[in-house]
């Protein structure tokens, strides 16, 4: 394993092994069994080309209105909680005490992808936000805290995990694309994306 820094993102390549990774992936299907994935609409008419779930005290929501953290699933469920295994990656590489009340599960297709966006719906930036990446190679795009201007990008491989905190917090950052088929964890192929945040 060896990190990687890429303005001011901290990037653990190779951070889970393919035993880990099996594992995670199995908790991650329990989420969705018990929250279906969903295409939220964007507050500009249309679907997101990721799916998503989430699980944990809040889940991410988009509608017309905008973007929010609801504490129940569209079908009026609460979350699930966050299960161990995820917490317990948060506890190693996220330098906090307090627990992620939101684990935003995204689910990439062949076609999927993540516009440069800015997490900053949550209402204290003093925590970090950690990023866990499942099957398929996602190309990941990275910028400065304004719009515009020049950016870096870096493949991430299944089992790497990334660490947004301190000057890169709110950096914009999103998925161009997914290498489709590099990665045989998933029998269909594709990408999850584990997202892991404090909201309040």
């Amino acid at each position: 394993m060896s990190v990687l820094k890429l303005r001011g993102f901290e990037i653990h390549k190779g951070f889970l092994d393919l035993k880990e990774q099996t594992v995670l992936l199995e908790a991650v299907r329990k989420i969705a069994k018990f929250a279906p994935v969903f295409s939220p609409m964007t507050p500009y008419g249309k679907p997101m080309s990721v799916k998503m779930t989430s699980a944990g005290m809040f889940g991410w929501y988009s509608d017309a209105q905008g973007y929010e953290y609801r504490r129940v699933h569209p079908n009026g469920m609460t979350w699930p909680a966050i299960p161990a295994e995820v917490l317990n990656i948060w506890k190693i590489v996220s330098g906090v005490e307090r627990e992620p009340e939101c684990c935003l599960v995204n689910f990439y297709d062949q076609n999927a992808k993540m516009g440069l966006h800015q997490d900053r719906d949550e209402a204290n930036f003093d925590f970090p936000v950690v990023s866990v990446s499942l099957g398929d190679e996602g190309l990941l795009r990275v910028g400065g805290t304004e719009r515009g201007g020049k950016t870096d990008s870096v493949w991430l491989q299944s089992g790497d995990v990334v660490v947004m905190g301190g000057e890169a917090r709110l950096a914009y950052h999103g998925v161009d694309r997914i290498r489709f088929g590099s990665s045989s964890l998933l029998a269909k192929s594709g990408r999850i994306n584990l997202t892991l945040r404090v909201v309040n």
